[in-house]
Parts: structure tokens; C-alpha cells; sequence
């Protein structure tokens, strides 16, 4: 028996299609709505005939999120963007997708809500992205005072933006930029992050603020020494001055100007690495529901193997 139908903006991104298969395994139907729908075909395959369906919407238009809601007996959103490009800007992704999916869920009575944010969600933080979660946070506990926030760490898994992204670069630079290496993360598996939304949906949210870190801490320096071991590059790592990160993160904003170029590094990114990304000392979090932690050395070295130098077949050096 189907425990009813949860929708799940972001459903075809890196953590969603974690937190599709974790839904699906619990039993829900799935309805995951996004703008290219002929992109994320994929997603059928995951649940039986006819347990996941694919509709054409778009976060940032309000009618569309209306119809997406409509039926549903949960609703999750995890549509995020880490930098601003086009018409996909923090203000409208973040803030007007808020308040589109509050105004849509409060219309369709649905109570259960997981609104995926991030740690270090602060309005009065230097960084865009920071301010826009928390304000979306915001948003969406005062229309639905039952909804959950979600606040993970850095996210990582086969398909994640920093592993990946640090350990390309350490196969084609000589050095890697250490930025904020004193900086704390405490990076969270995706299918950890998955179990724990589902687990949210599946007992009721009851407007809650949870914290997911991994099971320990790195300074950024640790994580790019991981990233020099797990792709055997001996790569040099360079303290970059705040001053200095920030012209990068201009270059990087020129350069995502072009088509099909994703920057970098971006100014608002670089204003993020001055702030501790770690659970609170008080803060609820995986403890409260149960799950067993995987760590970044039992999951990452696989998925960087290609970054080696013979790939799989390489023979790590002494």
C-alpha cells in the first residue's frame, strides 16, 4: 500500500534522486517536478511502473508550483543554486521559489513540508546565498508553521560539486588554492541527508530545524590533503589571502558569464569560506533520527578514482 504521493521540487538534482530512491523504498509515490522533464527520465526506473511521475514546472512560476501541489500529500523542496546565472538568481530561486511553494502548499492544505536549507543560513550573513536561505527558511515557516528546515553541511556523493570539483583540478593544476584553510566543514553523505528527509515525511514534520553534519569535522586544508590521497596527486597547496580569493572569485563571475561556463569560484562563495560550516552544539540533528553516518573515507575514494592517473587501473605510489 502506497503511503500516500510527496512532491519533490529538485527531485532531478545530485540529492534528490537520493531522496527520490529513499521515498520510493518507504513506500510514497513520487511526483518530481522540474523544467526539462525529457531530461530526467532516468528517475522512472528507480520506483515501479508508474510510482514516479515527471511533470514540467518551474520553481520561479507560481501557477506551475500550484499544479505540482495540487494532490499531494507532502511536499519537499530542495531547489538550490550556488551561484547566480541568467534568470537564475538567489532572490528568485530562493525567495520567490519559497514563497511560491508556501502560497501552493497552504491553497492545498498540505502540512507536511521539508524545506531543504544549509548551514550557516544567517539574514545578516555577508554572503547572498546565506541571507536568501535563511529568508526562505522565513518564508516558509510562517505560511506553514508544521514544515520542517533541513540545514545539511557540505553534501557529498558521486555526483556532488566538491570533491569532484577540487579533485579535477588536482588532475590537470600543479597546486590546488587553499582558501580559508583553518575553515571547518563537516561534510554529510547524500543518502545520509535522503534517509533523514524521508524519515521527516514519513513520521509528520512538526515545524522543526534539523542540522546534518557528517561524523567529524575537517578544517579545508584536511579536505584538500584528502583530495591529494585519494587522487595520488602530490599537489602543493597555496594559501590564498582573502584579497586575493576575492579577485578569483571576480574572474570566476567574468568567465560564468559566457555560455555553458559554470564559474569557478564566485565573491559570494569566497564569503561563505570565512564562516565555520559545522552542526551547533544544541542543534537537533541525525542523532535524534537514528541514522548511522557514512563517512567521506568510506564513499568518496571510489567515485575519484577516475581522476587518477590510470583511473581504475591505477597503482598508487608509495
Amino acid at each position: 500500500m502506497s503511503k500516500g504521493l510527496v512532491t519533490v521540487f529538485g527531485g532531478a538534482g545530485f540529492v534528490g534522486k537520493h531522496v527520490v530512491r529513499a521515498l520510493v523504498k518507504d513506500g510514497w509515490r513520487v511526483r518530481v517536478p522540474c523544467r526539462r522533464p525529457h531530461t530526467a527520465q532516468e528517475l522512472r526506473v528507480i520506483g515501479n511502473v508508474g510510482q514516479i511521475q515527471l511533470m514540467q514546472a518551474n520553481i520561479r512560476d507560481e501557477a506551475s508550483v500550484m499544479r505540482a501541489v495540487q494532490g499531494s500529500d507532502a511536499v519537499i523542496n530542495l531547489v538550490s543554486i550556488l551561484f547566480q546565472q541568467g534568470k537564475q538568481k538567489f532572490e528568485s530561486v530562493h525567495l520567490g521559489g519559497a514563497e511560491n511553494l508556501a502560497n501552493a502548499c497552504a491553497a492545498a492544505g498540505v502540512s507536511n513540508v521539508v524545506q531543504v536549507s544549509a548551514i550557516g543560513a544567517n539574514e545578516d550573513a555577508a554572503s547572498d546565498y546565506a541571507q536568501t536561505k535563511a529568508k526562505a527558511e522565513s518564508i516558509i515557516s510562517k505560511a506553514i508553521p508544521t514544515a520542517d528546515i533541513v540545514r545539511p553541511s557540505i553534501i557529498f556523493g558521486p555526483e556532488d560539486q566538491f570533491f569532484n570539483r577540487f579533485a579535477g583540478m588536482a588532475a590537470m593544476a600543479p597546486a590546488l588554492p587553499l582558501i580559508g584553510g583553518d575553515t571547518k566543514f563537516q561534510p554529510v553523505y547524500a543518502g545520509d541527508v535522503a534517509q533523514a528527509i524521508a524519515k521527516l515525511v514519513g513520521q509528520g514534520t512538526g515545524g522543526e530545524t534539523y542540522e546534518l553534519g557528517g561524523p567529524r569535522v575537517y578544517s579545508f586544508k584536511e579536505l584538500m590533503q584528502f583530495v591529494n590521497e585519494a587522487t595520488d596527486r602530490k599537489r602543493f597547496l597555496i594559501p590564498v589571502p582573502w584579497i586575493g580569493a576575492s579577485i578569483l572569485g571576480m574572474v570566476g563571475e567574468i568567465a560564468g558569464c559566457l555560455p555553458f561556463v559554470k564559474p569557478f569560484l564566485t565573491r559570494d562563495q569566497v564569503a561563505n569560506l570565512k564562516v565555520d560550516n559545522v552542526v551547533g552544539d544544541e542543534a537537533k540533528g541525525f542523532k535524534e533520527l537514528g541514522i548511522d553516518l557514512e563517512t567521506i573515507e568510506s564513499i568518496v575514494p571510489p567515485y575519484l578514482e577516475r581522476y587518477r592517473k590510470h583511473g581504475q587501473f591505477h597503482e598508487k605510489t608509495s
